[in-house]
């Protein structure tokens, strides 16, 4: 079933938001208010979360406030990766997730946590036991990054790729896999901590892992999980055929889907992290999936969208 729709993915980080288009994030906040109406009418009760934001950042969330957003939804979500891209300790979680209390009274999500084993597998053992301790109980809602590894014939969504050295190298390590499938140290860990933990997880256009993930899920315990639906990708060639396919594959979960990546063509500029061109636009895209894969009857709703604003 789905329990959230999320609406974009770390706003506030440069590689999934085009911060020199859109610096204050004035047109973030005037999209992010439509889609939250748009879902909110299209399925009403449904839970609406604001997209975990990366860095941690009060300041961020002030200006959501500011600018009505946190009006529209009913959650905030924070990812954190101390272990591997922020600047600052494990230990300082519960510190990071009192400063957005401090600003909203709106439920917390922790969306993203993850420990790359791009060092040592011990690594990611040792943090997710440690993350567990720091965050139980402190957040509505935890899914660990990743079941798997990335592959590394994919590449990953960052704007500076190689040119970001180590820090671009780890997205491919964050699996409690490994790309082949098998298990890390940490997976024997897991089971333990579900099913308070959920999991994270992306699935590409036509995942070849998606009915061995449903599996492993299950394997895991997992009840809780993450992934997304990509406004980009709703312009490929079936697009819906393969939305139909990933989401009935996991419905034995409670899924939170997430909205984002803006199509090439609707952009201010042809690239997945631009501002789209009219804000509308993407509210288009999340009430006609929500509309679809949210209905109370458990079957799949027909979508009736315009085609040149969503690609199915």
């Amino acid at each position: 079933m789905i329990e959230a729709a999320m609406i974009w993915n770390e706003p506030n980080n440069k590689s999934h938001w085009d911060i020199e288009l859109d610096p204050g994030w004035q047109r973030f906040a005037e999209m992010a208010c439509l889609a939250g109406e748009a879902i909110g009418t299209a399925a009403p009760g449904l839970t609406r979360v604001l997209g975990g934001i990366s860095p941690i950042d009060p300041v961020f969330i002030a200006n959501m406030q500011a600018r009505n957003v946190l009006a529209h939804v009913d959650a905030i979500a924070v990812h954190g990766f101390p272990l591997d891209w922020n600047h600052w300790m494990i230990d300082e979680w519960p510190d990071r997730l009192s400063e957005i209390r401090a600003v909203t009274d709106l439920p917390l999500w922790v969306s993203e946590v993850g420990v790359s084993t791009f060092g040592a597998e011990e690594v990611q053992e040792f943090g997710l036991r440690r993350t567990a301790e720091l965050l139980s109980g402190r957040a509505e809602r935890l899914h660990w990054y990743s079941l798997y590894d990335l592959p590394k014939a994919w590449p990953a969504t960052t704007r500076h790729r190689e040119a970001e050295g180590s820090s671009y190298y780890r997205h491919f390590h964050m699996g409690l896999l490994r790309e082949d499938g098998s298990s890390k140290r940490a997976a024997k860990l897991f089971p333990e901590l579900t099913p308070a933990f959920g999991i994270c997880q992306w699935f590409h256009y036509e995942d070849h892992r998606l009915d061995d993930a449903v599996a492993w899920l299950k394997k895991f315990g997992v009840k809780y999980l993450r992934t997304g639906l990509s406004w980009a990708d709703s312009f490929r060639p079936d697009a819906l055929g393969w939305f139909d396919r990933q989401m009935r594959a996991l419905e034995p979960f409670d899924v939170t889907v997430t909205f984002c990546f803006t199509p090439e063509h609707r952009g201010l500029v042809p690239h997945h992290t631009s501002p789209p061109a009219v804000a509308d636009e993407f509210a288009v895209f999340c009430a006609a999936m929500v509309r679809r894969y949210a209905s109370a009857g458990g079957g799949f709703a027909p979508v009736r969208v315009l085609p040149d604003i969503v690609g199915v």
